[in-house]
């Protein structure tokens, strides 16, 4: 009987606790109040991020979608903080973004574009580290 008023009296005593620490607020981009109303209505997407320089082209892949990068000032930012993470041009970088998805008026009857692009509004959250490739190839001296 002692041992069962015991256990009740401990696992009353951790949710108490826990419940406690729950209620403290934290500043997230959804509930930021620096942020405009239109910036709080625009979706935060996650996804992978890679800028190609050369072609001057960008693109964001997340789990169930790729969209092509508007290259704007913003999108440079992003590129710039992500150049400070790759270790190899081909590196993808984890990030989380708040922007607008479009039909791309690019896009040629040939599919040679980007069915949808994103124009990124706001920068939340760059990776420290690049993505793990999902296929590793590597060469081979024979």
């Amino acid at each position: 009987m002692k041992k069962t008023i015991f256990l009740l009296a401990l696992t009353l005593s951790v949710v108490l606790v826990s419940c406690k620490n729950s209620e403290e607020k934290t500043t997230t981009p959804e509930n930021d109040p620096n942020l405009t109303e239109q910036e709080q209505n625009q979706p935060i997407y996650r996804g992978e991020f890679i800028y190609l320089k050369k072609e001057n082209a960008a693109v964001l892949k997340g789990t169930d979608y790729i969209y092509g990068v508007v290259i704007d000032d913003m999108a440079l930012a992003l590129a710039n903080q992500v150049g400070n993470v790759i270790k190899d041009s081909l590196d993808m970088v984890p990030v989380i973004v708040r922007g607008l998805v479009e039909k791309n008026p690019n896009l040629t009857e040939e599919g040679q574009a980007w069915k949808e692009v994103i124009t990124i509004k706001e920068i939340i959250n760059v990776s420290d580290k690049p993505a793990e490739a999902d296929i590793k190839i590597e060469e081979t001296k024979e």
